[in-house]
C-alpha cells in the first residue's frame, strides 16, 4: 500500500525553495549588444511546513510569488533549488508509483473557474475526468452516479452533471473546480486566491463550504490570498511574503495581534474595521519593488520607515520570537 510507502509527522514540508525564470532577449540580440542572460528569482529561499488538517495561507501583494509557490507544491513548476516533502517524501527523489499517489493526493483549485474548465465540454467530463485518469471507476453509469455525488457535495444538483460551464454563475462555476478536485480523493488541497473573482456574498457561501468539507473530509489546506479579512477567518496559520520571500510566519492569532514585521503591520492599517468605527485606515504606501532588479539587504527597506543602514546592506534572517512565530527582520516591532 502507498500510506505505508509514504510516511512523516508534516504533511507538506518547504525548505529552501527557489526558482527563477530566464527573461532573455532572444540569442542573437544578446549575442550582438554582448547582452547577458537576464532572469526573475521569483521565491528566494523559503521555509514552511504544514499540519494534516490545518490551513496554511500566504498572503501578500500581487507579485510577491504567492501563486508561483501554489504552482512549485503542485508541480505545474518544477524548483531551481530546495526541496518540496509530502509526507516525508521528497518529490525530486520520488518513485513513479510515489509521485502517481502524491498527485492523486494533492489537487489544486485555480483563481478563475470559467478559465479553468474546459467550456466545450459538459459538466460530467469535467469532474469525471480524474476518475477515469485514477482508475477510479468501472464504466460510464459508475463515473455518472459518482459524479452526481460529488455535485450534491458541494452543493448542486446531480442533474447539473449534463450541463456546460457558461449556464452556471461564478460561485456555482467554483463548486464545479472544488467537485472536480475532490473527485481523486484528496487530502491536500492548494487554493490559489479561490474567491477573488466571486461577489461577497458568493464568496462567503464557498468558504463556509470549503470549511464545512475540511472537517467533513479531514482536508488540508494552502490557501494562497490577499485579502487578510478573508485570512483571518479561514486560517490557522500565515505567512506574510513579499518579493518572494516570507517576512513572518505565525498563527492567526500572533499575526493579527501582535504583529511583528513592519510589513504586516502596514497591511494589518489597510484593514477596514467593523469593531473600531473611528478607526483610521491606513492604506498601503509605496510600491513592489521590481524583482528582476530588487534592492540590496532587506528588500522591504525601501519602504519602511524603520529601515537602517544594515537593512540595506544585509538581508535578515529569521528569528523565533515563539514556537510558531518567525520573523525576518534586523528591527522587530515591540509589542508595547
Amino acid at each position: 500500500m502507498m500510506s505505508e510507502m509514504i510516511t512523516g509527522t508534516e504533511l507538506v514540508e518547504v525548505r529552501n525553495l527557489h526558482i527563477k525564470f530566464d527573461i532573455s532577449r532572444p540569442f542573437i540580440h544578446r549575442l550582438l549588444n554582448r547582452a547577458e542572460k537576464t532572469y526573475v528569482h521569483a521565491v528566494r529561499g523559503i521555509d514552511f511546513q504544514i499540519r494534516r488538517g490545518e490551513t496554511f495561507s500566504l498572503v501578500g501583494e500581487s507579485g510577491c510569488g504567492k501563486s508561483t509557490v501554489a504552482r512549485l507544491l503542485s508541480g505545474l513548476y518544477r524548483p531551481t533549488e530546495g526541496d518540496i516533502s509530502y509526507q516525508g517524501t521528497r518529490l525530486a527523489t520520488a518513485s513513479r508509483e510515489q509521485r502517481q499517489y502524491i498527485r492523486r493526493r494533492c489537487q489544486m483549485i485555480f483563481q478563475d473557474p470559467f478559465a479553468s474548465l474546459n467550456p466545450r465540454w459538459k459538466v460530467e467530463r469535467i469532474v469525471a475526468e480524474p476518475l477515469v485518469l485514477f482508475g477510479m471507476i468501472n464504466g460510464r453509469e459508475q463515473g455518472r452516479r459518482r459524479v452526481g455525488q460529488l455535485l450534491e457535495q458541494v452543493g448542486l444538483a446531480a442533474s447539473d452533471m449534463d450541463k456546460f460551464p457558461h449556464e452556471f454563475s461564478g460561485g456555482q462555476r467554483q463548486r464545479i473546480s472544488i467537485a472536480r478536485a475532490l473527485a481523486g480523493e484528496p487530502e491536500f488541497l492548494i487554493c490559489d486566491e479561490p474567491t477573488s473573482a466571486l461577489d461577497v456574498s458568493v464568496q462567503a457561501q464557498v468558504l463556509n463550504l470549503m470549511k464545512d468539507l475540511q472537517q467533513e473530509l479531514g482536508l488540508t489546506y494552502l490557501f494562497i490570498s490577499h485579502d487578510m479579512s478573508v485570512v483571518s477567518h479561514f486560517s490557522d496559520r500565515v505567512g506574510i511574503m513579499y518579493l518572494g520571500r516570507l517576512v513572518e510566519v505565525g498563527t492567526v492569532a500572533e499575526v493579527f495581534n501582535r504583529p511583528r514585521h513592519p510589513y504586516t503591520r502596514m497591511l494589518m492599517d489597510a484593514i477596514p474595521s467593523m469593531e473600531v468605527i473611528h478607526k483610521e485606515r491606513t492604506p498601503v504606501t509605496g510600491e513592489v519593488p521590481n524583482p528582476i532588479s530588487p534592492p540590496s539587504g532587506c528588500a522591504f527597506h525601501p519602504r519602511c520607515r524603520f529601515a537602517t543602514e544594515q537593512c540595506r546592506q544585509a538581508a535578515p534572517a529569521a528569528r523565533e520570537f515563539s514556537a510558531t512565530q518567525q520573523v525576518a527582520c534586523h528591527h522587530p516591532l515591540s509589542l508595547g
